[in-house]
């Protein structure tokens, strides 16, 4: 059996192995507003319930491992004393990967991950259309655990006001574990559905994505879409040039075909075939080309 001194263990590798062997966990998708009131939106997986009366969740913003910074959630938590959990389920998973993303301060994730912001009834931070949950907090005390990159931050959090989509519950008035479609976090690409089992979603830590809100709307608006196709494409880094459109064209007679016809949405599927086949970047390819490639 390998044994672990987490005293002698790179931090990064220890962050490994307790990922991987503490799971799944539940996700919070934390939204809260920085001293201008710009919302800032940011997933995490150190997260559950510990009371019920009070009604206490208590998620973790750890300090980075690469440089020891500390997250905008913390920062606007620490000011504002206020935050909104919305729970993850797999219909809006990608998108909530996306949030993850590390953009600079004053950027709201909420356009840049193609979600809808609500108003909460008792905070200032929003809530997350589409979140089938979603809990109006106060933050009662934050616990500092170290000043050491890995270290968490313990937020307890008092929910003043639960919101509940009536679609997922059952005819008794109880959320339906099958219809709510929970996701949770295991190790490194991988997440559990609750209902099905493993999957993974990239991570999108090492670079910045365009983000849902550069996608041009003839994409957005299309039903052929959904959240998690959106969140995928958003999650791109640059776009395809001309000239590889042009090259990818080119090569495929079946590109050529849909380009020739008059069938919009026939492209449209058809890309949308790319993207559930984990091939981001052929997808785009097709969504940009015009029939004069």
């Amino acid at each position: 059996m390998l044994t672990i001194d987490p005293k002698e263990t790179p931090t990064p590798k220890l962050h490994g192995y307790l990922q991987g062997a503490v799971g799944p966990r539940p996700i919070a998708l934390a939204s809260t507003v920085d001293k201008d009131g710009v919302p800032n939106l940011s997933p995490f997986s150190f997260f559950n319930l510990f009371s019920t009366n009070p009604p206490i969740l208590i998620f973790s913003p750890s300090r980075r491992v690469r440089d020891n910074t500390v997250k905008h959630t913390l920062l606007n938590a620490e000011l504002n004393r206020e935050v909104v959990i919305n729970v993850v389920n797999f219909d809006m998973v990608e998108q909530t990967s996306l949030s993850s993303t590390e953009y600079a301060a004053g950027v709201n994730e909420f356009e840049k991950a193609g979600f809808t912001m609500l108003p909460s009834h008792m905070v200032a931070p929003p809530r997350v259309a589409g979140a089938p949950v979603q809990f109006e907090c106060r933050v009662n005390e934050i616990i500092s655990l170290g000043n050491e990159g890995g270290a968490g931050n313990l937020v307890l959090c008092e929910v003043l006001k639960m919101h509940i989509d009536e679609s997922i519950l059952d005819q008794n008035g109880a959320i339906d574990q099958y219809k709510i479609d929970l996701v949770s976090r295991l190790g490194g690409n991988w997440y559990s559905r609750s209902r099905e089992g493993l999957f993974e979603v990239e991570k999108p830590l090492t670079t910045l994505g365009i983000g849902v809100d550069a996608i041009p709307d003839y994409i957005k608006q299309s039903p052929v879409f959904n959240g998690n196709d959106l969140g995928r494409l958003g999650n791109t880094q640059t776009l395809p040039t001309d000239e590889e459109i042009a090259i990818f064209v080119e090569g495929s007679f079946e590109a050529k075909a849909l380009l020739s016809g008059d069938d919009e949405e026939k492209k449209l599927r058809r890309a949308k075939q790319y993207l559930d086949d984990n091939e981001v970047a052929t997808a785009w390819k097709l969504l940009l080309a015009k029939k004069d490639f």
